[in-house]
Formats: C-alpha cells, sequence, structure tokens
C-alpha cells in the first residue's frame, strides 16, 4: 500500500510541476519582450541565460540535496525543493525588471530535487525488473503536464501576461501542502547512508563515478543528448513564432499534443514495448527517433509536417525511462540517491551548456547579421548531438552486467 502512495503521489508531484512549467512557456517571449523592450532574437538569447542561472545553481546544489535524501530520507528533500518553486514563480510574476527574473531562477536551481529525488523514490519502491516502466510514471506525468500547462497558459496569456506565473504558484504550493500531508517516507532507516560532503558537492559527486567506472559511458552519452533536447524547452517557442508566426495560444496547443504524445508512449506503451524488446533495444530506437525528428523539424516547411515530425519525436520518450533503469540496476539501495545525485550534477551541467547553444545558435542564425537565415538551426545541433550520443550508448552497452534482464534475473544478480 505504501508502494503504491508513493508512486501515486510522486506521479501527481511531476505532472503539477510540469504544469507550472509548461504554463509560462508560450508567454516567455512575449513576456521577455515587454519586460526589457528588445526583439525576439534578443529575448531568446535573455531566455538562455535565464535557464543557465537557474541550471548552474542546480548543479552546485543537486549532489547536496541528493546525499541529503540518502540521509535524512526524501519526502523533506521534496517538501523544501517544491516549496520554492511555488516562491520563485511569485517572484517571476512580479517582477518589474530582468534581475528580479535571474534571482527567482536561481532560488529554484538551489532547492530545485524534483526529479532527482523523484527518481530515487522510485527506485526505493520498485523491484529491479519493474524500474523502467515505474521511471516512465514520470514521462507520463511530464507528458500529461505538458498537454495541460502550455494549453492553459497559452490561454491565461492571452488575457495576462503575469497570470500563468500567478496560477503555477498556486498549483506549486497545492502540491506541496498534498504532499505535508499525505506523503510517506520511502527510504527505511536500515537503507540510508552516513552525510559525507566529499561526495556531496558536483566535482565529489562526479569523481564517485569511478567507483562504478561502467556508468561513465552511459553518463556521458546522457550528457550529450540532454544538451541535446533542451532544444525544446530553450527554442521551441521563439521558433515556432519567427517560422511560423504562432500566437502564444498556438504554442502552447503545439506544446499540448507533445505532452499527449509522451503520455501515450511513457504512460502506456513503454510498459508493453519495454518487457518485450528490453530496454536496449527501447534506448536506441529512442536515441534513432530524437535524431530523425530533429532533423525533420529543422527542415520542416509548414506546421503540418512539424506535427507529423512530432509523432516520431514521442518514440524518443522510450529512451529515458529505459537508460535510467539500466543504471539503476547497476547498484545497491543505498545509493540510488546517489545516483540520482550523480546524474543531476551531469544533467544540470547540460542544461548550463545546451540554453545557451540552442538560444544563441538560434539568435545568431536568425539576426540581421547572419551569413544565412535558418531557423531550424539549434535543431541541426541537437540531431548531431544526438547521434553521437546513440554511438556512445551503442558502444557501452554490451560492458554492463545488468543491462537487460527478465525478472528472475534481476532478482538475484543486483547487488
Amino acid at each position: 500500500m505504501q508502494r503504491k502512495h508513493a508512486l501515486t503521489f510522486v506521479t501527481i508531484t511531476v505532472f503539477l510541476d510540469t504544469i507550472g512549467f509548461g504554463i509560462i512557456v508560450p508567454i516567455m517571449p512575449e513576456y521577455l519582450t515587454q519586460l526589457a523592450g528588445i526583439d525576439l532574437s534578443a529575448a531568446s538569447a535573455i531566455s538562455g541565460y535565464l535557464m543557465v542561472s537557474f541550471a548552474v545553481t542546480n548543479f552546485l546544489f543537486a549532489p547536496l540535496l541528493g546525499s541529503l535524501s540518502d540521509r535524512y530520507g526524501r519526502r523533506p528533500v521534496l517538501m523544501l525543493s517544491l516549496f520554492f518553486y511555488g516562491v520563485s514563480y511569485l517572484i517571476a510574476g512580479f517582477a518589474t525588471a530582468l534581475w528580479v527574473l535571474f534571482i527567482g531562477r536561481f532560488l529554484t536551481g538551489v532547492t530545485s530535487a524534483t526529479y532527482a529525488t523523484a527518481n530515487a523514490l522510485i527506485a526505493d519502491v520498485s523491484p529491479p525488473e519493474q524500474r523502467a516502466q515505474n521511471f516512465g510514471l514520470l514521462g507520463l506525468a511530464f507528458g500529461l503536464g505538458f498537454i495541460f500547462g502550455p494549453t492553459i497558459g497559452g490561454i491565461l496569456g492571452a488575457w495576462d501576461l503575469r497570470a500563468p506565473f500567478f496560477v503555477a504558484a498556486a498549483l506549486t504550493f497545492i502540491n506541496t501542502a498534498y504532499g505535508f500531508f499525505f506523503l510517506k517516507e520511502t527510504l527505511s532507516a536500515n537503507n540510508r547512508r552516513a552525510f559525507e560532503l566529499r561526495r556531496a558537492n558536483p566535482i565529489g559527486a562526479l569523481r564517485q563515478v569511478k567507483r562504478y567506472p561502467i556508468l561513465l559511458g552511459l553518463i556521458i552519452g546522457m550528457f550529450i543528448f540532454n544538451i541535446g533536447h533542451h532544444v525544446y524547452p530553450a527554442n521551441w517557442n521563439f521558433y515556432a513564432i519567427e517560422k511560423f508566426r504562432w500566437t502564444p495560444i498556438e504554442v502552447g496547443l503545439s506544446m499540448g499534443f507533445v505532452g499527449l504524445l509522451a503520455a501515450i508512449v511513457q504512460g502506456g506503451l513503454i510498459r508493453v514495448v519495454i518487457p518485450k524488446f528490453g530496454t536496449v533495444r527501447c534506448a536506441a530506437f529512442g536515441l534513432f527517433c530524437a535524431a530523425t525528428a530533429y532533423l525533420g523539424i529543422a527542415f520542416a516547411a509548414s506546421a503540418m509536417s512539424v506535427y507529423l515530425w512530432f509523432l516520431v519525436s514521442a518514440f524518443a520518450g522510450l529512451s529515458g525511462p529505459a537508460i535510467t533503469s539500466i543504471m539503476s540496476n547497476q547498484l545497491p539501495q543505498n545509493e540510488q540517491g546517489e545516483l540520482q545525485g550523480i546524474m543531476a550534477s551531469a544533467m544540470s551541467l547540460a542544461s548550463i551548456i545546451g540554453p545557451l547553444l540552442m538560444t544563441q545558435t538560434f539568435a545568431f542564425f536568425t539576426s540581421e547579421d547572419a551569413p544565412v537565415y535558418l531557423p531550424g538551426s539549434a535543431f541541426l545541433v541537437a540531431a548531431l548531438l544526438t547521434v553521437v550520443a546513440l554511438a556512445i550508448f551503442l558502444q557501452q552497452v554490451p560492458k554492463l552486467p545488468n543491462a537487460d534482464l527478465n525478472d528472475s534475473e534481476a532478482k538475484s544478480e543486483i547487488p
């Protein structure tokens, strides 16, 4: 029963958190242009800096929070993270200058452990053979959040550009209250480990990978893939407005469609195809689909063709849960939080590089000084990076002892 309630709560947590994030994406280009009095290309660059300000602080603090969750439990870390998400949305909603937005992003980055702690919580309550499917619940929640969030944000933004921030704050505080009263701790006392500061900083956390050298290749591959994957949150809204002259409502509806596809793949399809084909095949296929979709979107000639490429891109949702499961199955229970802290640091480092790379690429190739006008340039970069990540994955995965275990093997071979 505790396992069921924990999975339900963490799914709702990520769902509401994604609504809160998605609700502001459609209005950010217009919000930045009005707040700072700049054009769309310059607003894209500023948006990249905002994302990087979050990523830098998240990179510095995620290992600390991951290690604290291994010592004190998942619940207090998750509650703290959610509360400060709500505060950051309020700061953004009341902002009258760009520097206020940056304060909010720094604050969110310091305490943003939602996804890393959610992954560790799922590892706590899931047997190894079910981890890929249960990690897929986060993808389902993320997809559902992106159905409702951007759609609501586009509608609210048409009424008032600041309204989405306040609605996002309200949803986050409701989620925090729900967790405070109903979430039970999932990490038992006998599975906790001592807190060590040397393992609770980004450099120390990443150095811990040397204790598990077989994971290094996959972490590098995921790092590269996530740099490219930031093309969606960093560039999609600007790309759609620039190339197709979409309104915030149209941007929101397009993201809602992406969320619907993600929910179908990660909430339903993943539970069929991973047991049938295995985590390795599903991860490779997902990476291949991501690279293909990026390339198609880069050269899309119409809005209809973009929606067709979204269908291909949806299968990329198989890769994240599959690879997370592969890595999780290499470690014992009391190091799952540390693994997620390591991954959070690596992904936060990708979050520093990715938004800057994508937004600056878009800004350069859509500016008046561009040697060639190419609004899809960031998606070309993302496609190249994903191909590199796929090559690394295919080279590294044969070295792993527990990459594609069936149920009986998983129960007996995981340390």
